[in-house]
């Protein structure tokens, strides 16, 4: 026996087997092992080399071969193989429905051309197709009726082939019996509607003639005598014919112009209202309608009586002249109306029965159902051997899983009966595999904000990692306030608590579900906005004092009450005693006294400003130093030289040292000088802005004042010169020197296509978006200042304009107006600065992430792995229904 004997390249770009002769040559392929070699990929998941020779792995044999495998981590994606699996026929259905339970092997369609109605299983699909029908035509009844559906707890197993006649049987009675007792119902509601409407027509009608006979003033005319009087108002009454029936209450005008009008007012018209509602019996909808009696004279009227009935879809019932025989009728159809009711309520109590019945199934029905089209759909993918006795598939699967992917083979081999054992075969591919992380339901909202931006490339670092930290911080940084830190994280707890309960609801609310799937992200930005907000000593906008100032007045109390404002200085100036300052700082964040001084504007903008410029920097760097540990991975020796090296350059000597020099600022210069030397007082504190420009522009600093220096340091000029003739000249560097080593690379592969110009035109652009980005992206963290500030003013605002005022009256009516007043600032706390200032702190540390930090080292041009998983199938189903 020959086996798998010839090697062919197919349309994908990996090495494959053509199958020669019977399934029973599997099982000689069942002896090799799996293997497989590492992975080699040119830009970031492009390329991807599979085992050599590709190894065979049996999933019945005793001892599974090794299997070595880089361990998967959130830190980058998991190590993928693409494999392919051959199945014997009988036993494809139960390895699917395993594999589909384990929901670990992504299946790749190796039909794509062929049409979806001439596939191998398009009749199976068809069936799973109108078994969903009835079932669906069996839920509306079911809701129609308010019967509760019994949850099914763990969802049942797949059923086997077999079962879906035993299913197909169960659902075709079910629907012909409810659709038999619909029609009989839909026929007697009709019949009973019809009669109800006799009855009213007839208690109507006699009405009506009962007070036409109270008006006569004798003589043997019947009920037709004198129902219009002559002029004279005596005798010579007329003849008259009628028609009696009903019409719905809202058509009543039209009709009632319409009859004027066609027989130019020769017609009588008496109406009655139904007070009852009735019940349309297609519909199942009350209307409300009106009995109508139309007196004529002659059979013309009468004909074109009745064609405007018809054009109202007015129904016309048979009314008898004679009193008595009204009276009959009216007995006999109020007989038919309660045998009629007793016969829908036996009807209805059936029908009831029959859905109470169906729905303690209904929800496992759907499932199996579901299960079977999917594994019906997924086996479509799949293509025949000559023999037509063996499936092939091709899957993408995670190499750390392959032991309990064999598992569910074996499984599943066990359960359809065969004897057989399906082989799984690695290829060689140079296809990029799917990009694959393991996440919980902490980290899956971190990574879903990444993946926002773009899925990663295959094993590229994953910033969702660092995104865990930065995002929550960087968002508490424009969010700083305690108080409203406290009320972030007390909702996201209380959301983490009651999870259970939560997702139990089954919420179709969209805005509500963003906020439940993001629960832990929001507990993480509440607990950092609340350490933010004590670093700025902000709690609903007022400060706390629990270590005591470290600042003090030093003046009598009627000098303090004499003065407007007072100037507190920290230095022990001469002719002072006592400084302003105690000389230590407040232990833990800003001190409180700023936050009753009239410069606290000014104070905190010139600290959260350069805070915003230090954070991005270090930002940023990261973000290079991430783009070094992905060349290093992916060995892309020629990355790390030709960009990683001038763009850290580029940036450390440029607006790296603007933040070194920012804290040097702090500790070189004190108010008063160090050891009173003049050269360190805050006189002699240069800016640091107009340091970096003139550093930029190669000008010379100026004195701040005559006993001032030029320079911070010596030898300022000098190292500010070279830093930044080293920072322009990384501007070529990153232009020219990656195009000639591509260039020089391309030399000693002539049978690889290069264009040096395309090349170089990329490069350029990639440089020049790099150079101004970095001043772009470094001026764009300047947003965490912007927001804070508005963030604080926004609720100092509220505490002055708002709470206050109900905290400054003193009566007894102060109480109740506290109240209202409260309630309107909590309404606005929450509203305004909570989620709609939230909101846009969540937005602006969203984009901070994506353009300022990803794009220093995340391409983000993968796909998601997305596996064959009834799990995934199951809730698409539910939200789609």
């Amino acid at each position: 026996m020959r086996a798998f004997g010839r090697t062919r390249k197919n349309r994908a770009g990996y090495f494959d087997r053509e199958t020669d002769d019977t399934v029973e040559s599997m099982s000689l392929l069942g002896q090799g092992g799996f293997g497989h070699s590492r992975m080699e990929e040119e830009e970031y998941g492009t390329e991807y080399e599979g085992g050599e020779g590709g190894e065979q792995y049996t999933s019945m044999q005793g001892d599974g071969a090794p299997i070595s495998a880089q361990g998967g981590s959130l830190f980058r994606s998991e190590e993928m193989a693409l494999c392919q699996l051959f199945l014997q026929s009988e036993a494809a259905y139960g390895c699917v429905s395993e594999l589909g339970e384990l929901g670990l092997v992504q299946f790749r369609d190796l039909n794509p051309e062929t049409n979806a109605f001439q596939r191998k299983f398009v009749n199976e699909v068809r069936r799973c197709d109108e078994m969903e029908r009835k079932l669906r035509f069996l839920e509306k009844e079911i809701k129609k009726d308010g019967i509760p559906m019994m949850e099914t707890g763990e969802p049942p197993e797949a059923p086997q082939p077999r079962e879906m006649i035993d299913l197909e049987a169960t659902f075709e009675k079910l629907e012909n019996e409810l659709r038999e007792v619909n029609q009989n119902a839909e026929a007697l509601k009709k019949n009973f509607l019809e009669l109800t409407e006799l009855k009213h027509i007839l208690r109507k009608t006699q009405q009506f003639f009962d007070e036409q006979e109270s008006l006569e003033q004798g003589g043997p005319g019947g009920q037709h005598q004198q129902l219009i009087q002559d002029e004279g108002g005596a005798g010579g009454g007329l003849q008259l014919g009628f028609v009696a029936g009903v019409i719905l209450r809202e058509r009543l005008p039209a009709f009632e112009k319409m009859l004027w009008r066609a027989c130019r007012g020769n017609v009588f018209l008496r109406v009655a209202e139904i007070e009852d509602p009735l019940e349309d019996p297609h519909t199942g909808d009350e209307v409300l309608k009106s009995v109508f009696v139309i007196f004529f004279q002659g059979e013309q009227l009468k004909s074109r009586v009745k064609k405007i009935c018809e054009g109202f879809r007015a129904t016309l019932y048979p009314c008898p002249d004679q009193a008595t025989d009204r009276r009959e009728m009216a007995v006999g159809v109020m007989q038919r109306l309660e045998d009629l009711n007793t016969v829908l309520g036996q009807t209805n109590d059936h029908r009831h029965r029959v859905l109470a019945a169906a729905a303690k199934n209904i929800k496992v029905w759907f499932i199996k159902v579901r299960k079977i089209k999917a594994i019906y759909h997924t086996l479509n993918f799949f293509n025949l051997d000559t023999s037509q006795k063996c499936l092939i598939a091709e899957c993408w699967i995670p190499r750390l899983d392959m032991e309990a992917i064999q598992l569910a083979l074996r499984r599943g081999t066990e359960s359809s009966g065969s004897t057989i054992a399906p082989i799984l075969n690695e290829m060689q591919t140079t296809e990029s595999p799917p990009t694959f992380f393991r996440t919980n339901k902490f980290t899956n909202a971190f990574q879903a904000l990444i993946n926002a931006y773009g899925v990663a490339s295959y094993r590229e670092m994953n910033p969702a990692v660092y995104t865990i930290i930065t995002f929550p911080f960087l968002f508490a940084v424009m969010f700083g306030d305690a108080g409203h830190g406290t009320i972030a994280f007390l909702f996201a707890f209380w959301c983490i608590v009651k999870e259970k309960q939560l997702i139990a609801r089954n919420s179709d609310n969209e805005i509500w579900n963003y906020f439940f799937s993001g629960r832990y992200l929001i507990a993480l930005m509440g607990i950092f906005s609340i350490y933010t907000g004590l670093i700025y000593n902000d709690v609903f906008s007022k400060s706390l004092n629990l270590f005591g100032s470290s600042w003090q007045v030093n003046m009598d109390l009627k000098d303090i009450i004499r003065e407007k404002a007072v100037m507190l200085d920290p230095a022990l100036r001469q002719g002072h005693n006592v400084s302003g300052y105690h000389g230590t700082p407040y232990p833990f964040g800003v001190d409180p006294v700023w936050q009753i001084s009239i410069n606290k504007i000014v104070f905190l903008n010139s600290f959260k400003m350069k805070i915003s410029v230090i954070l991005g920097v270090i930002h940023m760097l990261f973000g290079i130093f991430i783009s070094f540990l992905n060349n290093k991975y992916f060995q892309k020796s020629a990355n790390i030289i030709c960009e990683f090296i001038p763009q850290i350059l580029f940036l450390s000597f440029m607006f790296g040292y603007m933040a070194l020099l920012m804290f040097h600022k702090w500790t070189a210069f004190v108010a008063g000088g160090f050891d009173k030397d003049p050269l360190t007082t805050e006189r002699c504190a240069p800016s640091i802005l107009i340091t970096f420009i003139n550093m930029v522009l190669m000008n010379d600093n100026e004195k701040d004042s005559p006993e001032c220096e030029e320079y911070m340091y010596a030898g300022q000029w000098g190292i500010q010169r070279l830093l930044l003739i080293i920072a322009v000249s990384c501007i070529p560097w990153m232009l020219f020197a990656k195009p000639f080593v591509q260039k020089r690379e391309a030399a000693s592969k002539p049978d690889q296509p290069f264009d040096f110009s395309e090349v170089m035109i990329l490069q350029g652009i990639h440089t020049i978006e790099y150079a101004l980005g970095t001043i772009s992206h470094t001026a764009s963290y300047l947003r965490l200042w912007a927001l804070s500030l508005a963030h604080a003013q926004l609720s100092e605002v509220l505490w002055v304009m708002v709470l206050r005022k109900g905290l400054q009256m003193s009566h007894w009516a102060g109480g109740i107006f506290l109240f209202v007043i409260f309630a309107a600032w909590a309404s606005l706390t929450v509203g305004i600065l909570c989620l709609m200032e939230g909101l846009s702190a969540f937005l602006h540390t969203l984009r901070l992430h994506w353009v300022e930090f990803q794009s220093k080292f995340y391409s983000g041009q993968g796909y998601l792995f997305q596996p064959f998983s009834f799990d995934t199938i199951l809730k698409q189903a539910e939200n789609s229904d």
